[in-house]
């Protein structure tokens, strides 16, 4: 009878512990001679690849799906003559300004000017690291991924600013100083709403955050316990990332385009594909914190039941992180499709309306949800992770 116990406590370790493709990979490469070492050489680029190209192809479809979308909502066609239905469209606006001359003003600070776009986009890229896209399908899995990706985020308004005032420009100063404004203003509610997640799961790590999420299918995502910090996060997501209606910073009525305004060619293409790129890390970390990550509703243990497969066989493996990949994709690109939606539908607020939003509304929301969360954690923590 230990012995059983014992056995069915180990399966169930093994089952918690989730489907390793890097151990599958390596036992694969070890039946065709290589040494455990190689293997392991031979995996480390594989996920690098995988999200690197995940980031640049997914900021090419946001950018086809922002024109289309903008151009049904607009009644119009939108492109359709660069390749099918237009899908070489975003593709040709990279190459134009990949060429385009490179304009720096001749009063500007070319070092601080210079390097306003690369403080922006490289802590947008490093924030990837920590996306889980499956069980083992992630750079790194850090223990405190959730505040690395707030500390990297704080990073962005320094470009920003950093841009404006090496312009020598009063729009793009003024557009400087309104970004370092938001930022400030929406980076403490969202780490709010963070936090009651984080509280709940009893971990830091996206991995942990989508596990304890996966019990009961869909009714055990955090959304259905966190609305409000769901809504909360995802308005500050939506600010942070500089999207309709919270495009204050380059207000194109009041500030020709803020900090971008002197930015030509690739300078100028770096701050819009840090903003795509914001975008779809935001919308990707909703779908962790909140939606299931990569959990989809038929169990494996079901799944391998009916292709008469053992859980740690390598073709139960590959679909399961297959079908991880997708659902995160897709949740994700909802919530990129709303906020797209909301950019032509939605009239852009003053600077006023949106500290006031940020200060006097979300601010004390989010300090009553984490409050609340931390009440309901003490009196039933079955359900809120006590």
């Amino acid at each position: 009878m230990t012995m059983v116990t014992y056995q069915a406590k180990n399966l169930l370790a093994q089952v918690s512990a989730g489907l390793d493709l890097e151990v599958s990979f390596s036992q694969a490469m070890k039946g065709l001679g290589f040494s455990p070492q190689l293997a392991h050489i031979l995996w480390l680029p594989l996920p690098m690849l995988l999200v690197l190209v995940a980031a640049l192809i997914g900021v090419l479809v946001t950018v086809w799906l922002e024109r289309k979308i903008s151009a049904a909502a607009q009644q119009r066609i939108g492109p359709e003559y660069a390749g099918a239905l237009g899908i070489l469209q975003p593709m040709a606006d990279g190459l134009k300004l990949l060429v385009k001359e490179d304009v720096i003003p001749a009063k500007a600070d070319s070092l601080l000017f210079t390097l306003g776009p690369v403080l922006v986009l490289v802590p947008v890229i490093l924030s990837w690291l920590i996306v889980p896209f499956g069980q083992n399908l992630l750079i790194s899995n850090v223990g405190i991924g959730i505040f690395l990706w707030i500390s990297l985020s704080s990073i962005q308004p320094i470009g920003l600013l950093m841009s404006g005032y090496a312009s020598n420009n009063k729009y793009s100063l003024l557009g400087g100083l309104r970004a370092a404004a938001q930022s400030i203003s929406y980076e403490i509610p969202l780490a709010l709403a963070v936090l009651a997640v984080v509280m709940m799961s009893n971990s830091l790590s996206t991995v942990d955050i989508v596990d304890q999420q996966n019990n009961a299918g869909f009714l055990s995502w955090n959304i259905w316990r966190q609305p409000v910090g769901f809504l909360i996060f995802w308005i500050c997501a939506l600010a942070e990332c500089e999207r309709l209606p919270f495009d204050l910073p380059e207000a194109e009525e009041e500030l020709v385009a803020g900090y971008q305004t002197e930015y030509a060619g690739m300078k100028f293409a770096l701050f819009y594909l840090g903003s795509y790129i914001n975008l779809i890390l935001s919308a990707l970390l909703v779908s962790v914190l909140y939606l299931g990550g990569w959990g989809f509703p038929i169990p494996v243990e079901l799944l391998a039941n009916w292709l008469n497969q053992s859980i740690d066989a390598p073709i139960i493996q590959i679909i399961t992180g297959s079908l991880g990949i997708v659902m995160t994709v897709i949740k994700a690109y909802l919530l990129v499709f709303l906020a797209i939606l909301l950019r032509w539908t939605t009239p852009r607020v003053r600077i006023d309306q949106l500290l006031d939003l940020g200060w006097k509304f979300l601010l004390p929301i989010s300090l009553v949800n984490l409050l609340f969360t931390a009440a309901l954690k003490l009196v039933f923590p079955t359900f809120f992770g006590g």
